[in-house]
């Protein structure tokens, strides 16, 4: 099977048009098997992100899907890699906007150019009901692959490209912040993956055997390539995945981070490597609920725990506020007293607009 030309028609046939979506944690190889796959015959929808410093392989990631994925989020007020166990209720209040299942209906209808297509996008498990309905809709076969690395590598690969130049408070309030995130996204995925057909891919094992690993994802996720992997045959694969590109091999000792989250993160990573066994492991989901509760009551602690710090940052910026407005408001009045000496109606007209923007933020800190 290969990619159809841009000016196809949709693949017609008994087979239904299979689409792979590709989640896990940036850093985790995400690009890496999202490449694998296309190398092997599926269709990326394009244009595609161009390669950068940070991922100089590619990201293989459809650049409309990013643009799209990136709107959804910012309009629900949810980052990439959020810690906060409220960001999936926060999701719901946007992803089942009809304008916006219809942007991405219109869109994707248009690109059913073959007969296994790749989208991948780590933003999509925060997406994930959107994508999905929308899937059915156009008649799609579904199934979710998401690349597993240790947590503690992925936060070290963050730092090294992220905070490379970064102070060490930043550096320690990252890595936290990180894993934590890691934390709460790997169990969004988890869950809400249950009951359909997906496969959890080590990224070590990936870049290790990619043909034995891409076998045994096309096992699990019924999918078809256009290369026999059983062959000896040299393939682009070959030259794409280079085992040198796990450079960053740290364990969470070697992190900043609270030990109770340490310890939350390790039993994660646990449940989902069993995952990647048997993605119907009922003893590894049980595992990975209990982990739900305990990030969840580790999360409030800590909030209760900054309270204090957190009103007071709110406090000051608001102050802030006040004072840039009250000055830019007065520097107006006095630019207008300047070229129109008796023009007090218009002093006034800005004093009184200063009184009632303080009065605004008064009442909104009450």
């Amino acid at each position: 099977m290969s990619p159809l030309s841009s000016d196809s028609e949709p693949i017609a046939g008994d087979r239904p048009v299979k689409l792979v979506i590709v989640t896990g944690s940036g850093r985790s190889g995400t690009s890496t098997v999202a490449g694998a796959l296309k190398m092997l015959g599926s269709y990326v929808p394009q244009p595609e992100i161009p390669p950068n410093e940070a991922n100089p392989r590619g990201y293989f990631e459809p650049t409309w899907v990013v643009v799209f994925d990136k709107k959804v989020l910012a309009e629900a007020g949810v980052k990439t890699l959020d810690g906060r166990p409220t960001a999936t209720e926060l999701m719901s209040e946007v992803t089942g906007r009809e304008d916006l299942l219809q942007e991405l209906s219109e869109w994707f209808s248009g690109q059913l150019l073959a007969g296994q297509i790749v989208v991948k996008d780590p933003r999509i498990v925060w997406l994930r009901d959107m994508w999905g309905q929308v899937a059915v809709d156009l008649g799609l076969d579904t199934a979710w692959l998401t690349m597993l690395r240790h947590p503690a590598e992925v936060v070290g690969s963050r730092d090294r490209h992220y905070l490379a130049n970064a102070d060490e408070s930043r550096r320690v309030t990252r890595e936290t912040a990180n894993l934590a995130g890691w934390v709460n996204v790997g169990l969004v995925n988890e869950r809400s993956s249950r009951g359909g057909r997906r496969a959890f891919v080590h990224y070590s094992s990936l870049i290790s055997d990619w043909r034995s690993t891409m076998a045994d994802v096309a096992k699990r996720l019924d999918l078809t390539y256009d290369y026999d992997l059983v062959s000896g045959d040299h393939h682009p694969v070959d030259d794409f995945i280079d085992v040198t590109l796990r450079r960053v091999q740290v364990t969470l000792d070697d992190l900043d981070v609270p030990a109770n989250l340490r310890e939350i993160a390790e039993n994660v990573w646990n449940g989902l490597d069993a995952l990647s066994h048997d993605p119907d492991d009922v003893e590894a989901m049980a595992t990975l609920d209990r982990m739900r509760e305990q990030y969840d009551r580790l999360f409030a602690h800590s909030a209760a725990l900054v309270q204090d710090a957190t009103d007071s940052a709110i406090e000051q910026t608001r102050r802030k506020v006040r004072q840039q407005v009250t000055r830019r408001l007065t520097k107006a009045a006095e630019a207008a007293d300047a070229q129109s000496p008796g023009a007090a109606d218009g002093r006034s007209t800005l004093r009184r607009a200063a009184g009632r923007v303080r009065r605004v933020l008064r009442e909104r800190r009450a």
